[in-house]
Parts: C-alpha cells; structure tokens; sequence
C-alpha cells in the first residue's frame, strides 16, 4: 500500500473544485441575474402588457351581480380573468374595452372557456340591456364599499375615487387571484392575444 501524499492530494482536491466552478459558474450567474437583478432580464422574455412584478394576490370580497344576487367571494379563482372597470352606464372607452376583451376570448377558440370576462361598474349604473344583449357571457358586478382593497391594487384606479379611472386599462389576473399584467388603453390587442396564449399554453391551472 502507497503511503498517502498530501501535496498529490491537494492537486486533485484543487482540479475538482477548479471543474466545478467551471460547470457551475455559468448556472450561478445566470441565477442571480434573472432572479437577483428585477431590471434586469433575456431580451427573449417578451410580453406586451405591463408586467405587476411581484404578482399582486386580490382579495376574496362577495360583490353584487349587476342583474341580480350576490356574486360568489371566489369569482377570481379557477379561470384566467380579463377584468375591467368601467361606469355602468358603459360610455365609449368602456364599450371599447369590452369589444376588444371580448374578441380576445373569442379568438382563443378550444380554450375559450379557461378565460372569463369580468366588469367592476362604479359611479352611474346601469346599461344593463346593452351588457345583456352584446356580452352575455360577461360577470357584471357592482362596486360597493367593501370593493375598495380590490379596486386599490389595480394600476390606474384610485380606491378614492375609482370611477375617475374607469375603463382605462385592462386587468389580466391568473386563476389563483393574482394580477398578473396590466394593458393601457392604447395597447394592441393582438398583444393581449399573444400574452394570454402563450400564458395558457404553460399554466397547469385554470
């Protein structure tokens, strides 16, 4: 048997540890500026809403259907959710919103019916027959009071003063309730398409 030799030894413990930071090196960099770095990200990763980095959880409140009843509290769970607020009287900006949202879902075609459309309607209420007659699948719902800690977390909505804002952007929320991206009004919708299929064909929810 060889007698053991410290400094042989030591030159293999310092190959080892030399492959392995030549092997690990680039996996550690790569880490700490995708996760460590928030401005800092692959020219790859596209999207074309504005990203809410992190995800904001919106809360579970039980709000009035415009047509009547109460709106289960978990109505922002099991489904992507394309949400916008608007006035109940529906104006321009609105009808708008609602159009191109509701284009969107139809363009999804099989997976249509992972997506539901949701408006919050404030102020002056309502138009209920337009809602009714041109978007029948829409979730109608009423703002009252205690929708002020939703209505707060959105981008472009004053809890205040929400009809202020309303109908200006357009809310994509994940269906575990956490908003994900926001869209401004002159964002194309094509856009919008493009971020939802790709965020369906990778989600194991909803």
């Amino acid at each position: 048997m060889h007698a053991p030799d410290p400094a042989r030894d030591r030159r293999r413990r310092r190959t080892l540890v030399g492959l392995a930071v030549l092997f690990f090196a680039p996996v550690l960099v790569a880490f700490y500026l995708y996760y460590g770095h928030h401005d800092w990200r692959p020219v790859g990763r596209v999207n074309h809403g504005e990203l809410v980095d992190p995800a904001r959880p919106l809360p579970a409140i039980a709000l009035p259907r415009l047509a009547g009843g109460l709106a289960d509290p978990a109505w922002l769970q099991g489904r992507w959710t394309l949400l916008t607020v608007g006035t109940g009287e529906c104006a321009e900006r609105c009808r708008h919103d609602l159009y191109e949202t509701r284009q969107v879902r139809i363009a999804l075609d099989r997976d249509m019916d992972r997506v539901q459309r949701v408006l919050i309607a404030v102020g002056p209420c309502c138009d209920l027959a337009f809602l009714q007659r041109e978007h029948p699948d829409l979730i109608a719902l009423r703002a009252t009071p205690e929708a002020l800690p939703l209505l707060g977390q959105l981008p472009g909505v004053d809890a205040a003063a929400p009809d202020a804002a309303s109908g200006d952007r357009i809310y994509l929320v994940d269906p575990l309730g956490n908003l994900m991206m926001s869209y401004a009004p002159d964002a194309n919708p094509k856009g919008l398409l493009e971020d939802l299929k790709r965020l369906l064909r990778l989600s194991h929810v909803g």
